[in-house]
């Protein structure tokens, strides 16, 4: 056993360090398992080396001394490898939030560009065609009644299309800045769903696309904003009107199922490329030229928020929308919780 401090600490040194090396060795064989299991190896590692270090010194001499130290480093451990490994679990969590929360921005900020880049498209087209329009009713190159009449029709649809880009900017703004405030009552979704019905009535004569509803065998009734509910379903119906062409079909239909409540909307539509339908709810997203309809003009036929709008705001209800497609055209489900008092 030495005596000296020179001895001492050489003795400590070759003791511990194979301890140490040994620690190492695990550590790098480990390092594709869980951080909790690296945190636990850590804490080990000092400790077993300490142990080492003391019995070197000792000259492998199991003294009260020896023993009294070894209870105390063993207490230690103890106490330390349950708190490393409650440490590592929670740092592990921490981790894998941190990563969700970049890879949700990293998304966001993607989802933010593709966003600016669809819109600074789509709102300067019309914008351009109601300009060079209203020059030349201004400048007097269209005279003929007919055409002053016909510009001044396409002048208003242009118009229209932007002051619904403006109002789908708006409603996704809100939105995904969390200000969405929904005032809550009991909704029948059978009288929505007849609202809706007829106020797309005419757009489904005009595309040649019959449209029409399976009432469903008793009210329906969930717990929901009337105004936003008309807004998921009348963009879906829209939606599947624009996809479906001439002498298709569009139906709407709507159920319970447990303690919820579903609206389905199918088409007779080309359906949805499947690696479209993990996307088909982002911000701007069109998929495919098949479910990218355009208007008569050849311009594109919305703002591409249409989708993300009715996610969000079913979103907002606490219930689901699910896209799928079926062996002719696409079926688009929402499932909203029942009202308590249905």
């Amino acid at each position: 056993m030495p005596t000296d401090l020179g001895g001492i600490v050489l003795y400590a040194v070759l003791f511990s360090l194979p301890v140490v090396v040994l620690g190492a060795v695990i550590l790098r064989g480990t390092r594709h398992l869980s951080l909790i299991t690296s945190m636990a190896v850590l804490v080990l590692i000092p400790t077993l080396s300490t142990l080492a270090g003391v019995i070197g010194v000792s000259g492998l001499m199991f003294t009260d001394e020896l023993e009294r130290t070894a209870v105390v480093l063993v207490v230690v451990a103890a106490v330390t490898v349950p708190a490393a490994l409650v440490l590592g679990r929670y740092q592990a969590r921490r981790t894998v939030w941190e990563k969700q929360i970049r890879d949700q921005e990293r998304a966001a900020e993607q989802s933010r560009r593709e966003l600016v880049a669809w819109v600074s498209h789509d709102l300067r087209t019309p914008l351009a065609g109601i300009r060079a329009m209203a020059e030349a009713l201004k400048d007097g190159v269209v005279t003929d009644h007919a055409d002053v009449a016909r510009y001044s029709d396409q002048i208003v649809r242009d118009a229209e299309r932007l002051n619904s880009m403006v109002d789908d900017l708006f409603e996704m703004s809100k939105i995904n800045a969390g200000a969405l405030r929904l005032t809550m009552e009991p909704v029948d979704l059978h009288e929505i769903i007849d609202e809706v019905l007829a106020a797309n009535r005419l757009a489904a004569e005009r595309a040649s696309v019959r449209l029409h509803a399976e009432p469903p065998l008793a009210r329906v009734v969930v717990s929901g904003s009337d105004r936003a509910l008309g807004r998921v379903l009348t963009n879906l119906v829209s939606n599947a009107i624009a996809h479906t062409p001439p002498g298709g079909a569009v139906e709407v239909s709507a159920g319970t199922d447990g303690t919820h409540a579903w609206t389905r909307v199918d088409d007779t539509g080309p359906g949805i490329a499947e690696h479209d339908l993990p996307r088909i709810f982002e911000v701007a997203y069109r998929g495919t030229a098949a479910r990218s309809p355009v208007a008569s003009d050849g311009l594109p036929s919305g703002s591409g928020l249409g989708l993300a709008i009715a996610a969000g705001l079913v979103e907002a209800h606490h219930g689901g929308i699910v896209a799928l497609n079926k062996e002719q055209g696409c079926r688009f489900e929402v499932r909203l919780p029942l009202a308590v008092d249905a």
